[in-house]
């Protein structure tokens, strides 16, 4: 094995490790959390991020193949639908009434519209 073959080694493991580690951080955190939202977003954090770091790993390992072709392409996919599937979970829980705890010193009124100049004047 040459240096490069090493180098290119341990930087791949060490992407699919820390990838890993972001995943189980992520379940972990879902079980963990007392609510939805604390939940929702320890689950789409995590998971962009471990998604990203093992797939970066794993086309590293595969050199220059159609093997990372195909994992970019996954990778990509993954990389739009995730947020995206996110974003709908929490849309669909707001719509239906859940709303976010309040913290500290908030309202939880809606914020007013902006008056543009010249409106309410008179």
């Amino acid at each position: 094995m040459s240096a490069l073959e090493i180098i290119i080694n341990l930087l791949s493991w060490f992407f699919i490790v820390s990838g890993s580690v972001f995943v189980v951080i992520g379940a972990v955190g879902t079980i963990r959390f007392p609510d939805f939202w604390s939940r929702l977003h320890a689950a789409s954090i995590t998971d962009s991020a471990g998604m990203i770091l093992l797939v970066i790993g794993m086309c590293l390992q595969a050199g220059p193949t159609l093997v990372t072709v195909k994992l970019l392409i996954i990778g990509v996919f993954l990389f739009i639908t995730g947020p995206t599937s996110t974003h709908a979970v929490a849309n669909a829980a707001l719509v239906t009434g859940l709303r976010p705890p309040e913290g500290e010193g908030l309202s939880g009124a809606e914020p007013e519209p902006l008056k543009l100049e010249g409106e309410g004047d008179a």
